[in-house]
């Protein structure tokens, strides 16, 4: 078992001291000490018992960076890595099992397996939306699979990260697993030293250069981006419930969702009664004034609020519209008389501002989505078996729902990653684990027999024989 480090002992580490941290950690790994079963289940206990313990300083701290509701800090940071944790901690005997598979006559006497080991010494570099858990669900694949890594949150969370780097010190060997802090100086003062392994979570434009930086040392990554993630709703559904699920899809965290739905496609003679059945469940949500109320975020810093609020001028707003630069807070809105051409339309909103679009047809829908990159999520409200269908065939994005939105993401059972400029790579549940793995495969020989027909020389009796074996 580790030695638990004291608190007290660490400080901030910088880009000056980053290439010893690594050295450390690589020299933790090749100890071997990260590799029985019994050190990661115990290093995961630790982690899990932890987190129960903290669970109310974390909760206070994802309120005092962007206010940050409880029952929502709760439900998609704290209660959904312990869930990751429970589920992962039941599973992991199983999943590091070496797994048995068939071996071709040709080849007996002989046994073929499938050793999954660790990387070695990973990098894992998290955002600011999700600032508890994305740090944490990836750190538990890393671990689970018997891995080094160092932690890089993101520096728009100060509060965030200041418990997080306790529980980190708590909880592990510094060599094991530590915690950087820093902004884009630190990041890339990171990038420069060789990992076996990055997991990278933000936008699209800085996961190109993460690829860059890692295709130096040919270090292999994993890319969870983002994108424009359409919502389609089609005739004949619930609007009411239709509009409830997306409305929380939507503006829990404030829009600030990677998977959030980013604009909603309604048939044209749908679309007022689907944006007042919004604007309904909305202020049943947050009330007449979201401004006042406990449930509603804010906006993490002036930089996006004021990106935000020129996305708002795109349009004609027909819900919402307020904000307050002040405490960074821009309303659930709602735009109409959108087009492709507008600002809005042109990137990821990451906020809490959403377009709605008519259409005629599904086919020009569905052309449009297919005409551009891939998202990471995409949600379709239909009750029609025959379109759900099509759009699982015809269209490519990362994961997502039918009939609902967000809720993929909590089932450990699913991989979630993107495609395409959405990202690359999946974990969550197993899926972790071999994202964090390399599958080694090995064939066990016997020595009482060996076939001569593949040794040279060979002639045409020879060939006849292979030709038999492999037809």
């Amino acid at each position: 078992m580790p030695k638990t480090a004291n608190k007290s002992a660490h400080k901030a580490t910088s880009a000056v001291n980053i290439p010893e941290q690594v050295a450390a950690h690589r020299a933790f790994f090749r100890s071997g000490q990260t590799r029985p079963l019994a050190f990661r289940l115990q290093s995961l206990h630790r982690l899990q018992e932890s987190i129960r313990h903290r669970q109310r300083d974390i909760l206070h701290a994802l309120n005092k960076d962007f206010s940050k509701s409880s029952f929502e800090g709760y439900a998609t940071e704290v209660g959904y890595v312990l869930e990751e944790l429970s589920f992962t901690l039941k599973h992991l005997p199983e999943w590091v099992t070496p797994q048995t598979v068939p071996t071709p006559l040709v080849h007996q006497p002989a046994t073929s397996v499938i050793y999954p080991e660790p990387y070695g010494v990973a990098l894992i570099l998290a955002p600011w939306n999700y600032p508890f858990q994305l740090v944490i669900a990836p750190l538990i694949g890393a671990i689970a699979a018997g891995n080094c890594a160092l932690l890089k949150p993101s520096e728009f969370t100060p509060a965030t990260t200041a418990i997080l780097k306790e529980i980190v010190h708590q909880c592990f060997d510094p060599a094991h697993i530590s915690v950087v802090e820093g902004a884009v100086p630190e990041t890339q003062a990171l990038l420069e030293e060789r990992f076996d392994h990055i997991f990278f979570t933000g936008s699209t434009a800085v996961g190109r250069i993460v690829m860059e930086k890692a295709a130096k040392h040919l270090t292999p990554v994993v890319l969870e981006l983002g994108g424009k993630s359409p919502c389609i709703v089609d005739r004949g559904v619930n609007l009411e419930m239709t509009a409830r699920r997306i409305a929380w899809g939507k503006f829990v965290n404030a829009g600030q969702t990677c998977v959030a739905p980013d604009y909603v496609y309604v048939p044209q003679e749908l679309k007022a009664e689907l944006i007042a059945a919004l604007c309904v469940q909305i202020q049943s949500f947050y009330g007449q004034n979201p401004k006042s109320s406990a449930d509603y975020p804010r906006i993490i810093s002036d930089s996006h609020f004021e990106r935000l609020s020129r996305l708002m001028q795109s349009g004609r707003v027909v819900f919402g519209g307020n904000s307050d630069a002040s405490c960074r807070y821009i309303s659930p809105t709602l735009l109409d008389g959108v087009s492709w051409d507008d600002p809005v339309m042109q990137d990821e909103i990451f906020g809490p501002i959403l377009p709605i679009l008519g259409y005629d047809n599904l086919d020009e829908v569905f052309n449009e989505v297919a005409s551009r990159p891939q998202p990471l999520a995409l949600y379709f409200f239909s009750e029609d078996e025959g379109r759900q269908q099509r759009v699982l065939q015809e269209l490519s994005f990362g994961g997502g729902c039918i009939n609902d939105t967000l809720v993929h993401l909590a089932n450990p059972h699913l991989p979630f990653g993107g495609v395409g400029p959405s990202g690359m790579g999946a974990y969550h549940g197993k899926y972790s684990f071999d994202t964090f793995s390399h599958h080694k495969s090995v064939m066990h020989r016997q020595m009482r027999l060996d076939l001569p027909v593949r040794y040279p020389p060979y002639g045409a009796v020879k060939q006849q024989v292979i030709r038999q074996i492999f037809k």
